[in-house]
C-alpha cells in the first residue's frame, strides 16, 4: 500500500495512529480533531501537532481530496448504558450527523465508526437502524439495500460488536464498530478472527506501584458498602479487567487486590507452633493469622504493611541488646502506630512478615496497557486526565486487526 491519507474526528490520544504505526503503514494525517485540551496535549506530545488540528467538528473544514480512511468515534455518553441514555436528541448524539456529512462530501475510501454497545438498544434499536440506513446506501452486512434513504451514502457497511478480550487484551470491553467501504472499492470485507486470550489482568500490572493508588481503610469500607455497580466491584488479577471508564474517582475505576508477599516469619518462644510455620511467597492471605487476630496480642503472627504507608508501633524490643539496639528479629508492630525505618536487610533476616494484600485502583499506565498502548506512550497531564483519556480511547489491538483487514483488501 502506498502512502495513505487519513483523518479522524474525536481523535482523543491517537489509538488510530497507534494502530497504523504498529502495522507499519506509511500514512499522512490530513487532519485530527478534538476539543479536549488535555487530550490535545497528549496527542501532540506523542505524535507531533498535525498540520490541521481543529478543535470543534462543526468548525472543521472538509478536505476536497478523498481520504483513504476516515476514523470517527462520536462521544458515547448519549448511548452508554452507564449514562443517562439521552440518545440522538442530545448534543452528543447528533454529532453522528456531522460525521455523516463528512462522509457524504469527502467520500473516503473507507470509514470506521466506533461507539458503545448501548447504541444498539437506544430507542428500541431505532437509532442504530437509522445510522445503518444512512451509512449503508448500497449494502448492510452483505445484504443489498433495495430502497436506500434519499440522504444515505453509497457505501457497503459491516457492523459488529467486538470485545477487546477477544483480541489479546485482558479487558472486557464491548464496542460497536461500523466499517464502510465506498461502492467503487473492493467490498469483500470479513471481520478479523478472534484471538485466544493468553494474558490476564495481572500481566499488565506494574511491579512498583506508588502508595497513593492504594485505598485506606475508610475508602475500602466505602467501596465495599457501596451500591454503585462499579464501585462495589473489586477484581481478582487472575481474570480480565472490566471496561476501563473515562471517569476516575467516585468508584468508576476498577479496583484490584494485590497479591500477598511473605518475606519472613515472626517467631515467639512461648508459641512453638507458630515458630515452626514457614511461609512461601505464594501463600494466600487466609493462612496468615495471629492467635487472636489482635495486634496487641504478642503470641502470634503480626503483619506490617510498608507498601501502603500503614503506620506501625513497636510493641516489644530486641532481647539481644536489652532493648537498646534496633535488631529486627523480635520486633512486633502495631499497624495503628507510626512507621519505623524499613531497610533492605531486615526482610532478608526474617524478622517480619510484610502483607501487601491491599485493595488499590489501577494506575494510569495499567489503564493504557489495558487499551493496548505501548509503554513508549506517555502523557504530560495529571492522573485524572490520564484516566479519562484511557477510558475514552479505543483499544489499539481491535483497530489494528480491523485496519489490517482493510489493508489486506487493498493489497
Amino acid at each position: 500500500m502506498n502512502r495513505i491519507k487519513v483523518g479522524s474526528d474525536f481523535s482523543g490520544v491517537g489509538a488510530f495512529d497507534q494502530a497504523l504505526i504498529r502495522l507499519g503503514i506509511d500514512y499522512e494525517t490530513v487532519f485530527s480533531c478534538d476539543m479536549d485540551k488535555y487530550a490535545r496535549q497528549t496527542y501532540i506530545h506523542n505524535y507531533g501537532e498535525p498540520k490541521y488540528y481543529p478543535k470543534n467538528v462543526y468548525d472543521r473544514e472538509i478536505p476536497k481530496e478523498s481520504l483513504d480512511i476516515y476514523m470517527t468515534s462520536p462521544p458515547c455518553q448519549s448511548f452508554s448504558l452507564a449514562g443517562k441514555r439521552k440518545g440522538k436528541d442530545s448534543d452528543n448524539g447528533i454529532l453522528f450527523f456531522n460525521s455523516h456529512e463528512f462522509i457524504q462530501e469527502n467520500k473516503p475510501r473507507y470509514f470506521i465508526f466506533e461507539n458503545v454497545k448501548g447504541l444498539l438498544s437506544d430507542d428500541n434499536g431505532k437509532t442504530f437502524s437509522e445510522w445503518c440506513n444512512m451509512l449503508g446506501g448500497k449494502s448492510i452486512n452483505g445484504m443489498p439495500v433495495l430502497f436506500p434513504y434519499d440522504n444515505s451514502v453509497h457505501y457497503h457497511i459491516y457492523h459488529k460488536v467486538l470485545n477487546s478480550k477477544n483480541y489479546g487484551v485482558p479487558q472486557n470491553r464491548e464496542r460497536v464498530f461500523i466499517i464502510g467501504i465506498r461502492d467503487d472499492a473492493d467490498n469483500n470485507f470479513t471481520w478479523p478472527k478472534e484471538i485466544p486470550l493468553e494474558k490476564r489482568l495481572k500481566d499488565v500490572l506494574e511491579e512498583d506501584v506508588d502508595p497513593k493508588y492504594f485505598l485506606n481503610n475508610k475508602q475500602v469500607t466505602a467501596i465495599t458498602n457501596s451500591k454503585h455497580e462499579h464501585s462495589s466491584r473489586v477484581f481478582e488479577t487472575d481474570g480480565t479487567s472490566p471496561t476501563i471508564m473515562a471517569k476516575s474517582g467516585g468508584g468508576h475505576e476498577p479496583y484490584i487486590k494485590t497479591e500477598l508477599k511473605i518475606v519472613g516469619i515472626l517467631t515467639n518462644e512461648k508459641y512453638n507452633d507458630f515458630s515452626r510455620r514457614i511461609y512461601s511467597s505464594e501463600t494466600i492471605g487466609r493462612t496468615l493469622m495471629g492467635s487472636g487476630g489482635n495486634c496487641n496480642d504478642k503470641s502470634g503472627l503480626y503483619l506490617i504493611d510498608t507498601q501502603c504507608n500503614q503506620g506501625v508501633i513497636q510493641l516489644n524490643q530486641s532481647k539481644e541488646s536489652g532493648g537498646q539496639q534496633p535488631y529486627q528479629q523480635n520486633r512486633v508492630y502495631d499497624i495503628n502506630g507510626v512507621n519505623p525505618s524499613i531497610n533492605a536487610m531486615q526482610c532478608a533476616w526474617g524478622g517480619n512478615i510484610i502483607n501487601t494484600n491491599k485493595i488499590r485502583r489501577l494506575t494510569p499506565r495499567e489503564c493504557f496497557r489495558l487499551q493496548d498502548f505501548p509503554d513508549s506512550f506517555t502523557w504530560p497531564v495529571s492522573d485524572s486526565q490520564a484516566y479519562k483519556q484511557a477510558g475514552n480511547s479505543i483499544t489499539v489491538a481491535v483497530l489494528y486487526n480491523i485496519v489490517k483487514k482493510l489493508r489486506t483488501n487493498n493489497s
